[in-house]
């Protein structure tokens, strides 16, 4: 497998702006085709879905293609992919409707490893139907989210599990396939956060046994929306609440309102995409995705290995990401300075190296960072040595 940096760089307008970007965890760059294809949808003949008028075909064919392109993409059953404003909008709607089923006595598990989206969705819907709320905890010392510490919180009265499938600050990547079967054997349901996993490496929801896994499209290459996928017999058997004239089919009957046609378009685009990211003799789309993050992964840790061994030569920098498996995300702080004015001073040298708990909100209160959190620097496909370079280089000039 290769992995042709350059010619991906390519199919990015913001890249030519002289930016180096390290915000990927908080949203990629995307690429031209992306663009093109929400214009062109949101300018050919549409309307609500049927199978009648073009307009109506389009918006049915979009809808389906969605649903397919995001079943490739994670190895799910299309016919079980909602789609959704936000990773944060579903999982307040899913907390809702699970909650319907829990009372006082029953148990849901976070952690605090998490992104407060797969956090307090859970614990605001366990409180308004009295259900205890039990925390697995990361370890502040490893930084590992371990299968053990997610078991010692089980028992027969969970009945949902949330996790991560990578911290967005630190990059630890829970083992989900134990995890999930530890979770399973009580009887619970598994809930996975893909969001900050999906742009770093193949995922596949049937390997790892989620009940409810999703994502969020402007962390990789596509415009602000989200999906969610889960067994459509699994979402058979839940009632949410929806309009009276809306219709009770499944995934249907999860989405709210007319579609964005047009960002779905879009979402497609960016798989596809990812899809052709590194060369290779696959033939499915689904074949193509899982041999370009492949490649893209082994990219990201080759780079994440120099910009890790680059910065630990700087003076004063305290490092707080140490798990055996991340994605390539580092998390640190500089001893005698904010790391809010090291942002703004890297800004000022057109390096995007931002600074916060990134909702993240227990990871940093555990790691000692308060709400404060530190700096974030997060590679994406379109990094580059190069880019290191000046993160690194702008930082020594910063702390002296």
């Amino acid at each position: 497998m290769s992995y042709d940096v350059n010619k991906v760089r390519a199919s990015f307008p913001s890249l030519n702006t002289g930016l180096a970007f390290f915000c990927g965890p908080g949203g990629s760059q995307v690429p031209d085709v992306v663009g093109k294809t929400i214009s062109d949808a949101i300018t050919k003949p549409i309307s609500n879905r049927n199978v009648n008028t073009e307009s109506e075909k389009n918006a049915e064919e979009i809808v389906l293609s969605f649903r397919a392109a995001v079943a490739d993409l994670i190895d799910v059953d299309p016919r079980g992919v909602v789609y959704g404003r936000s990773w944060t909008q579903l999982t307040y709607d899913f907390s809702r409707t699970l909650a319907k089923n829990w009372g006082p006595g029953d148990e849901v598990v976070v952690t605090t490893l998490d992104h407060d989206s797969n956090v307090r969705p859970w614990v605001q819907a366990a409180e308004a139907v009295g259900t205890t709320v039990r925390w697995a905890q990361l370890d502040p010392n490893t930084t590992e989210l371990s299968v053990e510490a997610v078991e010692s919180v089980l028992s027969a009265k969970t009945k949902l599990v949330a996790v991560t499938g990578a911290g967005n600050t630190i990059g630890t990547r829970p083992d989900l396939k134990a995890i999930g079967a530890a979770v399973h054997k009580v009887g619970a349901l598994f809930y996975v956060d893909a969001v900050h996993l999906t742009p770093h490496a193949p995922i596949s929801a049937k390997e790892i046994g989620a009940d409810f896994i999703g994502f969020s499209f402007y962390k990789m290459f596509g415009p602000h929306c989200a999906a969610l996928a889960a067994a459509p017999a699994l979402l058979e058997t839940l009632q949410n609440d929806k309009l009276l004239p809306a219709t009770n089919m499944v995934p249907e009957r999860f989405e709210f309102g007319t579609l964005p046609y047009e960002l779905m378009a879009g979402s497609v685009a960016a798989i596809e995409y990812i899809a052709n990211l590194a060369p290779g003799g696959a033939t499915s789309r689904r074949d193509k995705i899982v041999n370009s993050m492949r490649a893209l992964e082994a990219y990201e840790d080759e780079l994440l290995e120099y910009m890790e061994s680059s910065l630990k030569e700087l003076p004063g920098i305290t490092l707080y990401g140490h798990a055996k498996k991340r994605t390539p995300t580092l998390y640190f702080s500089f001893k005698g300075f904010e790391s809010a004015e090291i942002y703004k001073a890297m800004a000022k040298k057109a390096v995007t190296l931002p600074a916060s708990n990134f909702y993240a909100l227990e990871t940093s209160r555990k790691l000692g960072l308060g709400d404060a959190g530190a700096l974030r620097a997060g590679l994406a496909p379109y990094s580059t040595r190069d880019d290191i370079d000046r993160l690194v280089g702008g930082l020594k000039e910063i702390i002296g």
